[in-house]
């Protein structure tokens, strides 16, 4: 069992060294523009990566915006249960992310999705949907890419297929964006 542990965290290890830091910067700078220019930030995912979108969107609007002295205005879409399963009810469960960017999002907003796969049929429409209405696109994702790293703005890759690393690895980026306010942007 402890060569397992050790062969693991060593793994966990490589995969939060994978990441660009110039990547997580531009991502930084673009949370920054959103709070001076008062836009709508957006964070969803599935699963695991829904739960990091909902504490990411805690992080960010109640840490961040209290260090900062500026109000985050973030919302995660995973939150709202009986809208999701309304859209996924009445539409398709393809459809919960994007109808429900559809009633919020505006031009020049920033949507931050989580996916492993980057091929989640509901995120994929929702970054399509965003891309057609001028919502800048922000993913994290793991070392398969999928589609969505095709089509995203601003692309974070974590070098793992695991969904477990990869998931924690989106979670520390998650809170080095929102420790950046914290800490280095702080008023």
């Amino acid at each position: 069992m402890k060569d397992w542990i050790s062969a693991y965290t060593a793994a966990q290890n490589e995969a939060l060294l994978s990441v660009s830091p110039a990547a997580i910067e531009r991502v930084v700078l673009r949370l920054k523009q959103a709070v001076d220019e008062d836009r709508q930030i957006f964070a969803f995912g599935n699963g695991g990566s829904g739960a990091n979108a909902s504490h990411f969107a805690t992080d960010l609007g109640k840490g961040s915006s209290d260090a900062l002295g500026k109000r985050f205005r973030v919302l995660s879409l995973n939150d709202n249960i009986p809208w999701l399963s309304a859209i996924a009810n009445d539409y398709s469960y393809q459809d919960v992310y994007w109808r429900q960017l559809d009633n919020y999002a505006r031009p020049g907003d920033v949507a931050l999705t989580m996916s492993v796969s980057g091929n989640s049929p509901n995120v994929v429409k929702a970054i399509e949907w965003c891309a057609a209405k001028g919502v800048h696109t922000v993913a994290l994702l793991g070392g398969a890419r999928g589609r969505v790293a095709e089509l995203a703005d601003e692309v974070i890759v974590v070098d793992s297929r695991h969904y477990g690393r990869v998931e924690d690895v989106h979670m520390n980026i998650c809170h080095i964006l929102c420790y950046a306010f914290m800490e280095k942007l702080k008023a």
